[in-house]
Formats: structure tokens, C-alpha cells, sequence
């Protein structure tokens, strides 16, 4: 089959690789009808993120048809349709029975990413991540092996197109938990930072919950212009404004009631602080996040669904501490989400395929990386179809 594959730091190439077979009897074998090209995709394409090897599979965002089951599959059959989550959950374990299937304690046999991790248990494996995620091949291909079957992938009821259900992957529920833990609804104001997939995928789900005012925060004038014309929200170009200067001043002088930090470890940030990350002696600058502290009001919540690894440079808790906030972050429980976030697209609530800038074949993949990663022509979000 063909399969989008890791060579190396800005190098992946779409290459034949032995198609996958079951190995567990809960396994699925998938034949891919669409996938995507995530926002946390390109830190492996950059080789931010350590132990991804030569010729792994990337892609935690696929749909497509069963064709094989293992005999312990009970909820599903060959000819089902469905999207499968980009979390691996077991189903049985102590964090899954509290639906926070993304801690699952038994599908990740590798280490994952905490530093001063003692002998806690991993999270759960992530498709296409790393094999500080498990090493399970992902679902940019003609085909993919799914564990655990019987614990996430959800059917998808015909009349609804892949483009309009493949998001609930990862990026919807992404967005959907984001503003779940930023607490806000009715009448509420809300900054998000970052206005990639993610981002904007917060900001539909927050017009779908009642909030009222929403800021957002980019560095590309495309990315606000459209997140302006399609969920209404005030824009702010990091380049040419203090956004949290500007979010104070137009909140009577205390700030949103909640902040979301989209933009993850690889914010911009000052040339210091760019050598520091380059020298591994800082994983991120930190300036999203220093924003985001900065820019919610006392007693606020800042929701980070971004992406973040080891040390943050200048992280203020001080300032956090001084104005009562609440952080809540960590990975997507993805499954916990699926049947809300399918009812609110079959009923016209939620819209996540309007945020699809480019289609391409699978052949084309390497191409679409590129694309995504430099911002040309206008790129937002890319899906591929075999």
C-alpha cells in the first residue's frame, strides 16, 4: 500500500510499505477514505519531537471502511463506516472507567513525554506519534491497523460526507474540550490564541455553547480574516498589537473570562528565546502562554489544548498565582465527546469542514506538508484522500 512516511527533519515522502494485518483479536483493519494533515503533525515534520524513526507512518486524523475484523470486535462489522480517534483507550482500565481516555494506563508500552516521570504510568498511544507514543503506524495510507476497536472508533450513518464528520478525529473534540475547560458559555468573553485548525475549531464550538465575545490571536492576516468572517470574532495580529494590551483595554481593564492557548510549544518568541529552544536548553519560548496569563481576568481559566514538552521559558506563575487562575490542559478524552459533537453536526450546529482549504491525493501528501508548514497559498487545513 501506499503510506505517508518519516525520513527525516522536513522530509517525509509517500512510500509502498507492506500492508497491515490484525495482530490483536480486538484489532480492525481500515481502508482509509480520508485523513488529514494536523497542526501537531508538524512538529514531527520538524523533528521537534524526539524518537520518530525512519520510515513510521505519520496521521492521527482518518476515517474509512472496516475491511477485516479480529474475533473479540463485537461493535463493528466489515462495511461500517466510521472515524477513529486519535487516543488509543482500552475501555477497562482505572482512568477509562473515569472517561479520561486519553490516560489510559495500557496501550502506551513506551515511556511517553513527562521528564520527571518516576514510575507513573505512560498515556495513552497516540496514532502516527512517536514511539514515545506507543510506535502505532497512523492513517496517512491506503490502510490501517486500528487497536481496541471495540473502545472508540464511532459509525458514521450514511448522508453525512467524510469531509463533514473526518474532524471529530481529533481537531473538533480538541476545540470542544478546550472550551469545556475554559468554563465558558452564555454571555461570556473568551481570547484564543492561535487561529490554526484547533483554534478555529474552538471558536465554532464556543458560538455553539452562547459565548459572546470572542478575541483572536495570529500572526497570519489570512487566518484572522477568515476566522472574522466565519465565526465573528475580533481579530488581533500579533505582529502589530499587544494583544493582551488590547484585550484589557476592551474589557473594562480586567480581562477575558477565559483563555485558550492554541498555539502550543512552538510559539514565536524573541530571538533569545528562539537560540534558547535551538539549544535544547528551552523547549518553548513561552510567549503564548504569557499572553494568555496576562490577558484573562482574576479568578479566569486558561484552557491549553497546544501542544507542550519539557521547559517553558519565563512562565509566570507568579503573575498566575497573584490573579487566582485555573490552568486545565493534557490531551483530548476524544471518545467521552464523539456522540455530542456527531449529534451537533447531523444537526447543523457545528460546521467543522469549512475550515478545508486543500484536497489532495495521498500521492501528494509530502506536498501538502510543505504547504501547511510554510503558510503558501492561504493554506489552513489539508486533507488527503487515497
Amino acid at each position: 500500500m501506499l503510506a505517508l512516511t518519516y525520513h527525516d527533519s522536513n522530509d517525509v515522502r509517500v512510500d509502498t510499505v507492506p500492508d497491515p494485518i490484525l495482530q490483536e483479536p480486538d484489532d480492525i483493519i481500515l481502508k482509509i477514505t480520508a485523513t488529514a494533515i494536523c497542526g501537531s503533525d508538524l512538529h514531527l515534520y520538524r523533528g521537534k519531537i524526539p524518537e520518530v524513526k525512519a520510515g513510521d507512518i505519520l496521521g492521527h486524523e482518518f476515517m474509512g471502511i472496516v475491511v477485516d475484523v479480529g474475533s473479540d470486535v463485537n461493535v463493528l462489522k466489515k462495511g461500517d463506516r466510521v472515524v477513529v480517534p486519535f487516543v488509543i483507550a482500552c475501555g477497562d482500565c482505572f482512568f477509562c472507567d473515569k472517561k479520561m481516555f486519553a490516560a489510559c494506563e495500557t496501550t502506551n508500552p513506551d515511556r511517553g513525554v513527562i521528564l520527571n516521570k518516576k514510575d507513573i504510568r505512560p498515556g495513552a498511544a497516540i496514532f502516527g506519534y512517536s514511539h514515545l507514543y506507543g510506535g502505532i503506524s497512523g492513517g496517512q495510507a491506503e490502510y490501517a491497523r486500528v487497536p481496541k476497536a471495540n473502545v472508540g472508533p464511532i459509525k458514521i450513518p450514511d448522508g453525512l460526507a467524510d469531509e463533514n464528520v473526518l474532524f471529530l478525529s481529533d481537531i473538533l473534540p480538541t476545540g470542544y474540550q478546550a472550551v469545556l475547560n475554559a468554563e465558558v458559555g452564555a454571555g461570556s468573553s473568551l481570547a484564543i490564541f492561535g487561529a490554526g485548525p484547533v483554534g478555529l475549531m474552538s471558536a465554532a464550538c464556543a458560538r455553539m455553547l452562547g459565548v459572546e465575545t470572542i478575541f483572536m490571536i495570529d500572526h497570519h492576516p489570512y487566518r484572522l480574516k477568515f476566522a472574522r468572517a466565519t465565526y465573528n470574532v475580533i481579530p488581533l495580529n500579533f505582529d502589530e498589537v499587544d494583544p493582551a494590551e488590547a484585550i484589557i483595554e476592551n474589557t473594562a481593564y480586567r480581562g477575558v473570562d477565559a483563555v485558550i492557548d492554541a498555539v502550543g510549544f512552538e510559539a514565536k518568541g524573541s530571538v533569545l528565546e528562539t537560540v534558547m529552544t535551538n539549544l535544547k536548553l528551552e523547549s518553548s519560548s513561552g510567549q503564548a502562554l504569557r499572553q494568555c496569563i496576562a490577558a484573562v481576568r482574576r479568578g479566569g481559566v486558561v484552557s491549553v489544548p497546544g501542544v507542550y514538552a519539557g521547559f517553558i521559558h519565563g512562565f509566570l506563575f507568579g503573575d498566575a498565582f497573584e490573579k487566582g487562575l485555573t490552568f486545565k490542559m493534557g490531551q483530548t478524552h476524544v471518545q467521552r465527546f464523539l456522540p455530542v459533537l456527531l449529534a451537533a453536526i447531523e444537526a447543523g450546529k457545528l460546521h467543522p469542514n469549512e475550515i478545508i482549504s486543500h484536497r489532495l491525493p495521498l500521492a501528494q501528501a509530502a506536498q501538502g506538508y510543505h504547504m501547511f508548514d510554510k503558510k503558501e497559498d492561504n493554506c489552513r487545513k489539508v486533507i488527503l484522500t487515497p
